[in-house]
């Protein structure tokens, strides 16, 4: 889909703050409601805007630790499928990647503590079928942490 300088400067804005109002974000954008709502009800229809959230303050809620574990599965189709079948369910898994290299997934997993981790790793990442290798790096500090895609006119 290709975007021009309207629709990037909606999208700019309403991923700073989905909970920005609309007559303050027309008037911003120097558009009246009716062309603001068509237009982003464009974007949702085409899946460009996916869902609305908010984002919590990850330390607030309780969940200080990230840890980024990379996993290796013995090679069949069937057991990479298992394996998302069953990352899928674990709620403390925010992110899983299929990967390039040595390791066939990454996943980015939080808890409350170092034990967390462990017991994630321990009880439910190793009881998985087919995982034959594991490797947890536990982060020490955020240095940067983004939602907000690099949106352009004309990309897309």
């Amino acid at each position: 889909m290709k975007f021009d300088r309207v629709d990037v400067d909606i999208l700019q804005a309403l991923q700073r703050d989905a909970h920005v109002k609309t007559a303050d974000l027309a008037e911003s954008l120097d558009i009246s409601l009716s062309p603001l709502y068509r237009r982003i009800r464009l974007l949702e229809e085409a899946g460009v805007i996916t869902k609305y959230v908010s984002l919590l303050d990850q330390e607030k809620v309780g969940f200080p630790i990230n840890a980024y574990v990379s996993v290796a599965i013995e090679k069949s189709a069937e057991k990479l499928a298992a394996f998302e079948r069953a990352i899928l369910s674990c709620e403390e898994v925010m992110e899983c990647y299929l990967m390039t290299g040595a390791f066939d997934y990454i996943v980015r997993v939080v808890a409350s503590d170092i034990a967390g981790i462990e017991r994630f790793v321990m009880t439910r990442l190793a009881t998985i079928d087919g995982v034959r290798d594991v490797s947890t790096s536990i982060t020490l500090r955020r240095v940067q942490y983004k939602t907000v895609l690099p949106v352009r006119p004309g990309g897309g």
